[in-house]
């Protein structure tokens, strides 16, 4: 916790801290309709959540109103300084807005410090900020005592993105909607993947702008779409990659990779180095390679860094937010 972030005399008596972890994800799937008159997107998705975690501990500050809400990075946190320095630490910020949600319902809610250790890429694709909100309002839930059911609380996060309810969630799911209408998929064992983030973030809103503006160029007019590919859901069923390799797929990924050319030669080296599949993570920047298995995974993100890359070896699907502490 930052120290000199509040008084010492602010504390009534000792604190009391909940911490959460909630995992990243990636799309293996996604498709998105055009733009509707609301401003969003229709879209059909498969959302994995991947062994990336954020984890968020929220300490209680008795004595203070609920809207005393204070928040920080943990310096476990592995991302660069520069990214750790774009994260706003103020009502702004997805974690604050999920304890206020819970405060509101909460009985006797008092203000809280949110200390936040960031591992998952931030404005990359994979719902880091959305995981921060997710593991706060589990956290709070707990906290408070408000007794609030995962489906209650999926209804809480959906109001602050629609990535918030798969990250209470976790697992395999398809998203339907703007991706906030879930139905859980068999998946009964991990996948085995490599991500490589960037050093840069991208913003959603521009992605799905791009994408609008390429398909305004090329006269294509986009379906609303009603449900994933079968073969995706046949392949997670299985647990089998190559069956999932050729049916990887993004709506968004030439909208990201026409905004960051730069990401097209490494989606190529990982099929270089043998990755079965590859693909922009959601609305990118962070890219994702499917692997055989574990050593697989392994060996290929060895390879990526030997070439350059920063990479990651994960699994998903892994569980939803859950306390750890």
């Amino acid at each position: 916790m930052a120290e000199g972030l509040f008084s010492d005399q602010l504390w009534t008596s000792a604190p009391r801290c909940v911490k959460v972890r909630a995992p990243g994800k990636i799309n293996a799937f996604f498709q998105a309709g055009p733009l509707r008159a609301d401003g969003y997107h229709a879209v059909a998705s498969t959302y994995l959540a991947v062994s990336r975690y954020e984890e968020v501990a929220v300490t209680a500050r008795p004595g203070t109103p609920a809207t005393a809400i204070t928040v920080s990075i943990g310096p476990g946190s592995s991302l660069s300084p520069q990214a750790l320095a774009g994260i706003p630490l103020d009502t702004s910020n997805l974690a604050v807005k999920a304890a206020l949600l819970v405060a509101e319902i909460a009985e006797n809610p008092s203000g809280v410090h949110i200390e936040i250790t960031k591992h998952v890429p931030i404005a990359g694709g994979m719902g880091g900020g959305s995981a921060d909100a997710a593991a706060t309002l589990v956290a709070c839930d707990a906290l408070w005592h408000t007794g609030l059911s995962r489906e209650e609380l999926s209804q809480l996060g959906a109001e602050l993105g629609a990535d918030v309810p798969f990250a209470l969630l976790g697992g395999a799911a398809v998203g339907l909607g703007i991706g906030d209408e879930l139905t859980a998929a068999l998946a009964p064992t991990p996948l085995h993947w490599v991500l490589v983030p960037a050093d840069f973030g991208l913003s959603t809103p521009l992605v799905y702008g791009a994408l609008d503006t390429l398909r305004a160029d090329a006269g294509i007019v986009a379906e609303e779409p009603v449900q994933v590919e079968a073969g995706v859901l046949t392949a997670l069923r299985a647990s089998d990659p190559q069956a999932l390799a050729p049916w990887l797929h993004n709506d968004l990924q030439a909208a990201a990779l026409s905004l960051a050319p730069s990401l097209t030669p490494v989606l190529a080296k990982g099929t270089e180095l043998g990755a079965l599949a590859s693909l922009v993570s959601g609305s990118g920047p962070t890219l994702a390679f499917l692997a055989a298995d574990e050593d697989h995974a392994r060996q290929l993100a060895a390879a990526l860094t030997d070439a350059g890359h920063e990479a990651w070896a994960v699994e998903g699907p892994v569980h939803g937010a859950a306390i750890i502490q």
